[in-house]
């Protein structure tokens, strides 16, 4: 089992159920910013089901769909793509044309321009350099369940949409790749043009 909170420390400040993997907590997305909305301070602007802090800045021609929370002094770039249900915590930067897609992404992050993030988690203090990918679908393979490896150990997600889990203070160099499923610890380096493909399978 993974401790969620072994790879983000303050995750339990998002989300106190101890027993959801990764996986179940992006599935289980929806809902969980729904209760949260219910909880958001006047210190958010909210309209329909986007709530955005008064500190946060979002330039031109951002779309959002979807549920999706922005905090406090984040920024997002121009013509992002935000399809929720998507959370972004504190001091978090999205670059101009990144998409974002069904993710947490913690405090003081920042992900550079043209980069794409699905179904994933994402801790806090990563950079991610352009062009650099969390895949979150085996377009390729006939078997669409994604796993995981941890600890040496194969475990079933049961899901067919999960992109990485991504722990603090890690890098990710710039066109580098996160096949579906990928776990990283905690200061965790990908290098440049790197492909992290932490399961081999048949197609």
């Amino acid at each position: 089992m993974i401790r969620i909170t072994d790879f983000i420390k303050n995750f339990s400040d998002f989300y106190s159920h101890e027993n959801f993997q990764p996986w179940e907590i992006i599935d289980h997305l929806q809902p969980i910013l729904e209760d949260q909305f219910k909880t958001l301070t006047d210190d958010y602007v909210i309209s329909e089901d986007v709530a955005i802090h008064k500190t946060a800045v979002v330039e031109q021609n951002v779309i959002f769909k979807g549920k999706v929370i922005i905090g406090e002094n984040s920024f997002i770039g121009a013509n992002a793509y935000l399809r929720g249900p998507i959370y972004i915590g504190k001091n978090v930067k999205i670059g101009p044309g990144s998409e974002i897609k069904q993710s947490i992404i913690f405090n003081d992050t920042a992900v550079a321009h043209f980069n794409y993030i699905g179904n994933s988690i994402i801790g806090n203090r990563i950079n991610f350099e352009a062009g650099s990918i969390c895949a979150n679908h085996y377009n390729e393979r006939k078997d669409k369940q994604i796993s995981v490896l941890f600890n040496s150990e194969i475990i079933q997600t049961n899901t067919q949409k999960f992109g990485a889990f991504v722990g603090d203070d890690s890098r990710i160099g710039a066109n580098a790749v996160l096949s579906p499923g990928t776990i990283l610890i905690k200061e965790s380096i990908v290098k440049r043009l790197e492909l992290i493909e932490q399961l081999q399978q048949e197609s």
